[in-house]
């Protein structure tokens, strides 16, 4: 589930970062530095995902 919130905040990131060319500031935030965030939480996310979920679990053949 949150593999794909993480690749979302990814595309997010890096559409503000490299493909927006508007006003970089907006209402006193700016858009570069929340960009690199966004880029962040993703990849924890993604990788939180992929470390937190459950293992195979093995069976015991008799």
């Amino acid at each position: 589930m949150y593999i794909g919130i993480g690749i979302f905040l990814l595309l997010v990131g890096l559409i503000i970062i490299f493909a927006y060319n508007g006003e970089m500031m907006i209402a006193g935030f700016d858009l570069v530095t929340i960009g690199w965030i966004a880029i962040g939480l993703g990849a924890l996310a993604i990788i939180l995902s992929m470390v937190m979920r459950p293992g195979r679990r093995s069976v015991d053949r008799y």
